[in-house]
């Protein structure tokens, strides 16, 4: 009796990645807890290309915001259009409240004194991750006719 198996996975091009990781906004974020264990999280995030950084906002005084503090490496994992596609960006996060940060994530907003006093309220902090590594796969299966 033999076993059938299909396509193995396909390695993601740069390109790829970049675009997957474009095209989406949410991810599962991946920090280090004390005592060394992954803690997951689901976030909106914000994907810059050209600087090769991702932006996650965040209030100060979350799990997430603490872990960063103690150990900045972490990894967000993006599910692609099916279950066999992903893209995984890893690299060093740091915590930051500079407005222009607050700012790129948001995008446009009409009022940025207004918009920024809001965030300073809320203590609201962007977890910015500088990626180092990009990795992902996907499994390209062509439906049968």
């Amino acid at each position: 009796m033999s076993e059938q198996s299909g396509p193995a996975p396909r390695i993601l091009t740069t390109r790829e990645l970049e675009q997957l990781l474009g095209e989406q906004q949410f991810g599962v974020l991946a920090t280090v807890k004390r005592d060394g264990h992954p803690a997951m999280s689901t976030v909106l995030y914000r994907w810059s290309a050209a600087e090769r950084v991702i932006r996650i906002s965040t209030t100060a005084g979350r799990l997430k915001a603490r872990q960063v503090r103690n150990d900045p490496r972490v990894a967000l994992h993006v599910r692609g259009d099916d279950v066999w596609s992903f893209a995984v960006a890893e690299g060093e996060a740091q915590l930051t409240e500079r407005p222009e940060e607050l700012l790129a994530f948001a995008g446009q907003v009409d009022d940025a004194p207004a918009f920024l006093e809001q965030q300073a309220r809320e203590q609201r902090v962007i977890i910015k991750i500088s990626v180092s590594r990009l990795y992902g796969t996907a499994l390209d299966v062509n439906p049968a006719p």
